[in-house]
């Protein structure tokens, strides 16, 4: 399974020039199975991206997604701030080539930047993708590991953040130890540059289930190719069963 982490510079509210620059990007990089960007990937984070909030049933980003996957024979993976009816939702999209997706809306909202202006999702979302179960999170869940408990129905932890660096170094941290404690890769793709609020310093990067680096972004825009093997990951769970003596 190749994973090609994108940790983006995003433009502040500017969705059509932050598609246009991934697309760009995209177009001389090798083949993979999965691109992974980064929470709000098209107007940066916060309560202001609600201003701009795409329409649920006919989001703009998300029909690029899908002519992007199917351009590339790949799933493309990131968050979207987008209106849901009578509500605002950080929805994270995952888009296979043939257009057809699945969605997780964020569960943990961040109160203390404004997200409480949006609704919390109450289901959790995995998704099965070439032989990989894929559980989908939105940067703050890292920190709740109850809810990211990995309950023998996942391989891979997905997190799209946009996590500041003033706590850059929890974010590293966290991506180790969900990794560790699920027994699962972790892939966590954060954002770098600023907006409004905030600096993001990156550090975006892919987690073996023994809490080792596979690949990293470092502290400025970067694409990076991560490989994860699947069978090598049922290796380790069947030698070290950890998951069947879970806490239930």
């Amino acid at each position: 399974m190749r994973i090609l982490l994108f940790q983006l510079d995003v433009k502040w509210a500017l969705p059509s020039v932050n598609r246009a620059h991934i697309e760009s990007a995209l177009s001389v990089q090798p083949s993979c199975d999965l691109v992974v960007l980064p929470e709000m990937f098209t107007t940066g984070f916060g309560a202001a991206s609600a201003a701009i909030a795409e329409p649920a049933e006919n989001s703009e980003t998300l029909a690029w997604m899908q002519s992007l996957a199917g351009a590339h024979d790949c799933a493309v993976a990131g968050t979207v701030a987008v209106r849901d009816g009578a509500s605002l939702r950080n929805r994270f999209y995952f888009v296979k080539p043939d257009g057809s997706f699945a969605f997780y809306d964020k569960h943990h909202l961040f109160v203390l930047g404004g997200e409480d202006v949006y609704t919390a999702g109450t289901t959790r979302r995995i998704v099965e993708w070439r032989g990989a179960r894929f559980i989908l999170f939105t940067c703050y869940d890292l920190r709740f590991p109850i809810w990211c408990r990995n309950r023998e129905d996942y391989d891979v932890a997905l997190f799209s953040a946009n996590w500041p660096t003033a706590r850059i170094g929890q974010w590293s941290a966290l991506l180790r130890a969900r990794a560790i404690e699920n027994q699962c890769y972790v892939v966590g793709v954060n954002r770098v540059g600023t907006d409004p609020a905030c600096d993001y310093s990156g550090q975006s990067a892919a987690i073996h289930p023994f809490g080792h680096e596979l690949a990293s972004c470092g502290n400025a825009e970067a694409l990076v190719m991560a490989d994860l093997d699947l069978e090598r990951l049922q290796h380790l769970r069947e030698r070290f069963p950890v998951l069947k003596d879970q806490d239930r």
